[in-house]
């Protein structure tokens, strides 16, 4: 039975949870206070119900204790929240940040995480050689360190964590990732500077990377809020790391036009793929998830609906867009539309080519749930028909950068040279935060600020240029007229 107490405007709930292993008794509370203008029938009434839902919680063991260390809550944060409503990249990636994050503070008592904990954690994350791209080789006797602590090879893999393999490579000088080398370091005893050296330049990890760390944390620590198992947020009380402002890398309209020359001696598949993310200026997923549905010939329009991503161990599958807003329908050139005439006839003819060899995605499950299958036809595909992964256009324009000597630009640098081009040519920046389908203009205002302030600057000489023809010489360069 519950038992209640009120102090002030506030109720407590107690309820009991039974004993611990010293026979003492184990009690919950629940806080509960009235809403403003409730009467007291009502709020006799909302206790009765907020005392028996509480009571069953408890009795049913799904009350978590403040006690909780963080990285059992953040296991049942993942099962209980993040896998039914983050999308399946972002549980990816909050994947691989979690092992680093629970070796930090995964042992520390939800109740008991101060600030002090979490900001040295970003410290040591910002120290020299955290980067995990960052390699490592040992440093003399890390055998005999080894075979100290353990009486075999295969003992101390147990131990750290680590492959057999990889630790006898590391004995012998080879070299090892970050994590590897933080892991035999762990199981040592001490510091990865005690056993590892680091190859080559020393890398840090970006200021961006450690503030993806803090809002994870954050996101964590707030469901523990809002499930009342902690009263407060200690990331609330901390100063997030800082984020460095890196200037987005971008082609200019003669850069954009040598690209678009160079693609005509690639492969039709490529230079469509390439062509199309210029003009529109799509995500590589969006372009990758596009089906011949999508796409509007008539009205020279393309409906982007999808985006395609891989994911180690799961392989390549559609999903949703990154934001409803990013679901959206884009008006291209009639150059563009030519070439995809023309790679939709390339496409149509290897399908022919191929057969039964072709692979019509999804018909098996289909049949097996005994619906009505319609084939999907996907505008990029593998060679047999399947969706692309997004990571082999990346890795093939990179080559194609090196082979013509370009600027050292990625495949998402067309994305930001597609906004700066609109925006020099005069384009309203609501007009272009559609096309690239970010929720709100100030995402895009701030991403291409440098852009804005050049045509706000180039707008302000053209006006001046007609208001005022007379500051011009006979060349068409400005003249001083004081």
């Amino acid at each position: 039975m519950a038992q209640i107490i009120k102090r002030g405007n506030t109720y407590t709930i107690r309820v009991s949870a039974g004993f611990d292993s010293k026979g003492k008794r184990i009690k919950k509370n629940l806080s509960w206070s009235p809403e403003p203008g409730m009467t007291a029938k009502q709020i006799e009434k909302e206790l009765a119900h907020q005392s028996a839902m509480f009571e069953k919680k408890v009795t049913s063991g799904s009350v978590i204790d403040s006690k909780i260390k963080f990285a059992d809550f953040a296991t049942l944060w993942m099962k209980d929240y993040a896998e039914k409503q983050l999308a399946p990249k972002t549980i990816f990636e909050y994947g691989r940040l979690l092992p680093r994050i629970y070796e930090a503070i995964g042992h520390i008592r939800l109740d008991r995480l101060q600030p002090q904990y979490l900001m040295e954690f970003y410290n040591n994350l910002a120290e020299e050689g955290m980067k995990e791209s960052q390699s490592f080789y040992s440093l003399p006797d890390l055998d005999k360190k080894i075979s100290t602590l353990s009486k075999s090879t295969e003992a101390f893999a147990r131990l750290s964590g680590i492959s057999s393999r990889t630790i006898r490579g590391a004995c012998k000088g080879m070299n090892v990732s970050a994590q590897s080398a933080r892991a035999i370091s762990a199981a040592l005893g001490g510091p990865v500077t005690d056993y590892f050296n680091p190859d080559g330049v020393v890398q840090k990890l970006s200021g961006n990377t450690v503030k993806h760390y803090h809002r994870l944390i954050s996101s964590i620590l707030q469901m523990a809020v809002k499930w009342q198992v902690i009263e407060s947020n200690p990331c609330s009380r901390v100063m997030a790391p800082k984020a460095e402002r890196k200037e987005s890398h971008y082609l200019d309209e003669e850069q954009a036009k040598h690209v678009i020359q160079l693609l005509e001696n690639e492969p039709i598949k490529r230079q469509t793929m390439i062509t199309l993310l210029i003009y529109s200026g799509m995500r590589r997923g969006e372009a990758c998830g596009l089906q011949w549905s999508d796409i509007d010939f008539k009205n020279n329009l393309i409906h982007v609906r999808r985006a395609i991503i891989y994911i180690p161990g799961q392989g390549v599958f559609g999903t949703n867009t990154k934001t409803l807003s990013s679901v959206r329908t884009i008006k291209l050139s009639a150059i563009a539309f030519t070439l995809l005439k023309k790679y939709k006839k390339y496409q149509d003819e290897e399908r022919l080519r191929l057969g039964i060899s072709w692979q019509d995605t999804y018909r098996e499950k289909a049949e097996a749930e005994n619906k009505e299958y319609k084939p999907i036809e996907w505008l990029f595909t593998t060679w047999d028909g399947m969706p692309m992964n997004p990571d082999s256009i990346t890795s093939w324009f990179h080559d194609f950068v090196k082979r013509n000597n370009l600027p050292p630009v990625s495949i998402h640098s067309l994305r930001h040279t597609n906004a700066t081009l609109m925006i020099a040519g005069g384009a309203n920046i609501r007009t272009v935060s559609n096309r690239l389908g970010h929720a709100q203009t100030s995402t895009t205002s701030n991403i291409y600020a440098h852009a804005i302030q050049s045509a706000d600057a180039a707008a302000a000489d053209t006006l001046e240029n007609l208001l005022n023809p007379k500051a011009l010489n006979h060349t068409g360069h400005k003249v001083d007229t004081n």
